[in-house]
């Protein structure tokens, strides 16, 4: 189920203004130049911001996500992408040289879902394909940051965030939204975080080859970017 920032329709909309610059998002854009791919399937596109910078670099791009309201925006944004209401687990056929999840995509899934996902993209990725993701570490302790008060407010629009609780590897939060009118909407998030054995080893038991492990360039020492081939060999059904 997604969170509310994604799938309530008067959430979605005010994404990008929150989100602001992507910067993130270039070393992406970099990987993939650097890996010789021409198709991307973008895992969790949200209102599509990576798949429209792909696009405008000349790249054929998927985008699926969840929640139907992301992906209506993502929609009105850039017809040359073919964006998919759903998830990795049940794509149409289809074979592109990388598969990406940028930002926080890689955590929000929390138990047998993470490996499922993966299964799903490996599937969707041609032989000797790869795919990109990054995963804050939990030795950083990010929701250390999380636990200070901070409030925005964006057109007119306040939003404060709250850190729920931490049960590693789980942390929760939650942000809560005044529209001027008084009106307040909350989307409650968790997420996984997993170190960097138990990601590698998933995805050599989903069928992948750990290629690099990088730092995040955005935030280093906080993040860490893998970059993972399918293998030759068939996916284990463990």
């Amino acid at each position: 189920m997604p969170d509310a920032l994604f799938a309530d329709p008067r959430l979605a909309r005010l994404y990008d203004a929150f989100d602001g610059p992507r910067d993130d998002l270039d070393p992406y854009l970099s990987i993939a130049a650097e890996l010789g791919a021409s198709s991307v399937l973008d895992v969790g596109c949200g209102t599509g911001c990576f798949g429209t910078l792909l696009a405008d670099a000349g790249f054929t791009v998927v985008g699926v996500d969840p929640a139907l309201a992301s992906v209506d925006l993502a929609r009105a944004k850039d017809s040359r992408v073919r964006w998919i209401h759903g998830d990795a687990t049940s794509l149409p056929p289809l074979q592109v040289d990388l598969a990406t999840m940028t930002a926080n995509v890689a955590q929000v899934f929390l138990g047998d879902d993470w490996e499922a996902t993966l299964r799903g993209v490996r599937e969707a990725v041609r032989p000797g394909g790869h795919l990109v993701f990054e995963s804050r570490r939990p030795e950083a302790r990010a929701w250390e940051d999380w636990a200070a008060p901070t409030t925005r407010v964006v057109d007119g629009v306040e939003e404060w965030r709250e850190l729920l609780g931490v049960d590693l590897p789980f942390v929760s939060f939650r942000h809560t939204y005044r529209f001027g009118d008084g009106t307040e909407i909350a989307s409650d998030s968790t997420l996984r975080f997993r170190s960097r054995a138990e990601i590698e080893q998933s995805l050599v038991a989903c069928g992948f080859e750990v290629v690099d492990v990088r730092d995040a360039p955005d935030r280093p020492g906080r993040e860490t970017v893998f970059v993972a081939r399918v293998s030759a060999e068939p996916a284990s059904t463990r």
